[in-house]
């Protein structure tokens, strides 16, 4: 499929017709950050909202509500006639769509799939419409907090697969001669979001994706506290191990982790540990 890069001055056809449209038949992930943010707006747990609206361990919002004219399931957040129930704490992906967002080579990019503008698909009314600059939409959507949120936990991914480095390259795992964990590495790198949260033990999960944090408004305290969390929780477990198959199921475990979180701001864990696997190798790893 064609994709489009956009400018911030681009004029694009972003005011909503209020169909609801965008709220039918999509796949939203996501980030731990966004959670809470949900959680709030719908005043119940973060816990409780993982069980009652997501699937696949927790990153992803059920579309399981009535259909609508395309044959397509709302978002179980979404009242019809009504909208957004959550609008307030709605996601980035909610904020952003028809846009997409991605970074190459340390650029922010701003993209939209196909040839027409992917609103014309379900609510063709928006041509007529005002238009608004790109620049304009994101403002009014209120992106910066959720955009810095999704790039911080880009950095904690990075942080993770460290740590499953660290495990491999630096403990006489990988000298050993070993072929199991770079195999493990690129199954996972396969396997489906939900697939992978089972791979997960439930103290790294709750730390995952509901970690007790002060300050869950402010999305740079919020995901160095979290960062911070997490590097403790994998020096508390791993400065413990003692032989080399406890060292190669907690490196196996740890990138099972590191690819969770990237599928669910919406990485590519099958790219990501190819990279991975490859860096590995070129230090002594052996598949």
């Amino acid at each position: 499929m064609v994709t489009k890069y956009l400018n911030k001055t681009d004029l694009l056809p972003l005011t909503c017709s209020r169909k609801g449209t965008c709220c039918h038949g999509n796949t939203v992930f996501l980030n731990p950050w966004e959670i809470i943010q949900l959680s709030q707006e719908k005043k119940i747990t973060t816990q409780q909202f993982i069980e009652d609206f997501t699937e696949d361990g927790g990153i992803r919002l059920k579309f399981n509500g009535k259909q609508d004219s395309r044959g397509k399931s709302s978002c179980n957040l979404y009242v019809e006639n009504f909208g957004c129930s959550v609008h307030l704490g709605r996601p980035l992906a909610c904020r952003l769509f028809p846009i997409g967002r991605q970074i190459q080579n340390e650029e922010i990019q701003y993209i939209h799939q196909g040839e027409q503008f992917p609103c014309l698909n379900g609510c063709p009314e928006v041509i007529d419409l005002p238009k608004l600059s790109l620049e304009n939409y994101l403002k009014g959507q209120a992106t910066e907090s959720f955009e810095i949120a999704q790039d911080h936990y880009l950095e904690i991914v990075q942080n993770l697969a460290d740590i499953a480095f660290t495990l491999l390259l630096d403990t006489g795992l990988a000298a050993s001669g070993e072929t199991v964990t770079l195999k493990e590495w690129r199954k996972m790198g396969e396997e489906s979001p939900l697939a992978l949260s089972k791979r997960i033990n439930k103290e790294w999960h709750s730390l995952l994706l509901t970690p007790t944090i002060q300050g869950f408004s402010d999305p740079i305290q919020f995901t160095s506290q979290h960062n911070e969390l997490l590097q403790t929780k994998a020096q508390a477990d791993f400065e413990l191990l003692s032989t080399l198959e406890e060292v190669q199921n907690a490196s196996i475990e740890i990138m099972a982790i590191t690819l969770y979180l990237s599928k669910a701001i919406g990485a590519d864990p099958t790219s990501l540990v190819e990279h991975w696997i490859e860096i590995a190798k070129e230090n002594g790893a052996n598949e």
